[in-house]
């Protein structure tokens, strides 16, 4: 999601520190290029102390220790040292047969979504699970449930009933077997518990109110300023989800469950599941959903049909549907059924849109070879767009769709798994993006530039991979899904607008910076509820993470940093990982000790500041003496433009400052007068103030 950045990155862009002006003829092939196949720049010999580090000594970093809890993990065999998840891994899956009916005007006169759950958990866990935990994520809409921001007031979920393995269960408390709501958590206490290897059945029968913008903004309905009433329906969140059971066990009474209440600011965290969905709508509306469509003969028109199989066979967008044109069958009223099976996703949502109002575009995008694997095939997914007439810059979302899809499955080496993706213009319910497998909510984008729409639509669909794919605890750590995303969005801006002279790994920094420097900095590894403000959230979530994944690629260099990327989406894919598996996976390829670094940047909030403090050429080379005014330790990058023309470079490393220094000399051995010598010139790095990093003679 990016709805809960925006304020925070508007800001600090324009607080961001200045940078001196390019020099159009400086020799450095690679500067500034974020994915040049580039290795980090060598080092040479032992840097030589300045007396003035003897007396002015910094903070050093601690040890990042990975938590108890994940250590017993790696001891039982769940997790492992090296980032990768242990032999002994094991996950619980559920699987889910929904049958909903949407009511745009329900009994109350209200809109009313009435549903029924079957679902069949099956505990791959070694333990013995006396309890089953859900999430009813629309009692944030209920009276006197903890929030951390404001909500429309709906009655939350309303249980006529239900019943475990055939056995209804009573909410009176008064007996067991029993359950009980607490807040948006749904607590079973079967008649027996769930054995490991075991299965076990719930029937849950339940109806609640619509919110026109609910869960955060994130599902609701709304009209178009064209046709005023009310054309579209986003439903998420609407159906009792199994909470994650998992083998990382963070807080004593949570006995394996995850059990946090959503509150609002963060997000979800669920098992991946195969799901069977059937949405009853009135019949002049008509629906998309994450999964399969089963039932096409039934609900569509047979000239939708036709223009639908066409353009998912098609590299260039087709129109199915114009604005004026019915989807559904001419002769059917009442209601129509949609029928749609989704396998191996985390979650599933749906809109349900007023035929006559829309239009919808599709076609084709290649993924890869994921059938077999052997690179000899083409594999392509299903692209869809549904917009309104208010949303004009929507006619090119398809086009966006096409080749964001299509580059992460190559950034990420995963290819797409899925049958489609299909985006929704939500106006008037989402100003930003939300996603969800399959299919995401996005704003109108009518006051942004394209550029705008296509940066959201790359973010949300880059949320394909992290973390409807590597299933991330966002409640927890919001960082890992949303600053992972944003380091993709950013290198899908650059490879889809290569000549507009922007640098989005830049901007990402930039955005980072003017935080520090406005004082709203915040640690990355701090529970995503338990920031004090939107703005701190906002900046340890987004822009700050992939900052800093944007220097490690700089600290690691471009290859090693790749292989450890791709690794650990290939690693976790369907599975659970932690922050110190990232960290891990890291270590594990880079083959030294990061503690430092993410000491400094994830759960401290230290700034880099390193400013070139003398430079002067000798008779054999160049002697450079860097100071480091932040608390922050980073390598030192050195770039030397020779009187000749040519370029050296030069690491130095971090070893200087963790000894406690604060400023070391070099002397590059040349075979010319350097003539401008640059710190970081490839602008991997957050450093606060650039203005004394460049040296000209």
């Amino acid at each position: 999601m990016t709805s809960l950045a925006v304020a925070l990155l508007v800001l600090a862009a324009g607080c961001a520190s200045p940078r001196p002006a390019a020099d159009d003829n400086a020799a450095d092939d690679n500067a500034g290029d974020a994915n040049a196949d580039a290795e980090a720049p060598a080092e040479t010999s032992p840097a030589e102390t300045s007396p003035a580090s003897l007396s002015e000594r910094r903070p050093l970093p601690n040890a990042v220790v990975s938590p108890e809890p994940f250590r017993r993990a790696v001891e039982r065999g769940t997790r492992t040292t090296d980032g990768r998840p242990g032999s002994d891994y094991w996950v619980n899956r559920p699987t889910y047969d929904l049958d909903v009916e949407l009511m745009p005007e329900g009994p109350d006169g209200e809109p009313r979504l009435e549903g029924r759950a079957r679902i069949q958990y099956q505990n791959n866990s070694p333990d013995t699970l006396g309890i089953l935990v859900l999430e009813l994520a629309q009692n944030h809409h209920k009276q006197g449930v903890q929030r951390n921001e404001g909500a429309e007031i709906t009655g939350g979920v309303e249980i006529s009933r239900l019943a475990v393995n055939g056995s209804e269960l009573s909410a009176d408390g008064q007996s067991r077997p029993t359950y009980t709501v607490s807040d948006t958590r749904l607590i079973v206490a079967p008649a027996r518990p769930i054995m490991p290897g075991a299965t076990t059945s719930l029937d849950v029968a339940y109806h609640f109110t619509v919110p026109e913008a609910g869960i955060s903004d994130r599902m609701g309905y709304s009209g178009s300023q064209l046709y005023g009433e009310t054309n579209l329906f986003y439903i998420a969140y609407f159906y009792p989800v199994m909470s994650v059971y998992d083998d990382v066990r963070f807080r004593e009474d949570e006995q394996g469950w995850m059990t946090d209440r959503y509150l609002g600011r963060a997000e979800y965290y669920s098992d991946h599941g195969d799901y069977d969905l059937s949405i009853t709508a009135p019949a002049e509306w008509f629906v998309q959903s994450t999964g399969t469509l089963e039932n096409p003969d039934d609900v569509l028109r047979a000239e939708v049909r036709r223009r639908r199989r066409n353009a998912h066979q098609s590299d260039e967008p087709v129109m199915v549907l114009e604005t004026g044109e019915r989807a559904t069958p001419t002769d059917a009223d009442g209601t129509l059924t949609w029928e749609y099976r989704a396998d191996d996703v985390r979650d599933v949502a749906f809109s349900v849109m007023r035929g006559g109002d829309w239009n919808w575009e599709a076609a084709r995008t290649p993924v890869g070879d994921r059938s077999d694997g052997d690179g000899q095939t083409t594999d392509y997914t299903n692209i869809n767009t549904f917009w309104r007439e208010q949303a004009p810059l929507w006619s090119e979302v398809t086009r966006y769709q096409q080749h964001a899809i299509s580059f992460f499955s190559e950034f990420t080496g995963l290819d797409y798994p899925w049958p489609h993706m299909s985006a929704v213009e939500g106006m008037n319910i989402m100003p930003s993006g939300m996603e969800f497998p399959m299919m995401t909510l996005m704003g109108g984008y009518n006051d942004e530039s394209a550029n705008a729409l296509y940066n959201v639509t790359a973010h949300e669909l880059s949320h394909m991979w992290i973390p409807m794919i590597a299933s991330t605890n966002e409640r927890r750590h919001a960082w890992m899904d949303e600053g992972m995303t944003t380091f993709n969005e950013a290198a899908a801006r650059k490879d889809f607008f290569p000549d507009n002279g922007t640098q989005p790994h830049i901007q990402d920094q930039e955005r980072y910076i003017g935080a520090v420097l406005a004082g709203v900095e915040a640690p990355i590894l701090r529970w995503s509820d338990y920031h004090h403000s939107p703005a701190s959230y906002g900046l340890a979530s987004y822009p700050k993470p992939a900052a800093m994944l944007h220097a490690l690629r700089g600290i690691l260099g471009e290859e090693t940093f790749r292989e450890a990327y791709r690794g650990f989406y290939d690693s976790w894919a369907y599975k659970h990982p932690l922050p110190y598996d990232l960290f891990n996976a890291f270590e594990a390829a880079h083959g030294e000790d990061l503690d430092w670094f993410w000491d400094s940047f994830f759960e401290e909030t230290w700034a880099l500041d390193h400013a070139l403090q003398t430079v002067q050429n000798t008779g054999d080379g160049v002697r450079v003496t860097v100071a480091d005014e932040g608390n922050a330790a980073m390598p030192v990058d050195l770039t030397v433009t020779l009187a000749n023309g040519d370029t050296v470079r030069r690491r130095i490393p971090v070893d200087p400052w963790l000894d406690g220094q604060r400023t070391v000399q070099r002397t590059i051995q040349t075979d010319a007068p350097a003539e401008r010598v640059e710190i970081d010139a490839q602008e991997y790095y957050p450093d606060t103030d650039r203005n004394d990093n460049l040296w000209t003679r």
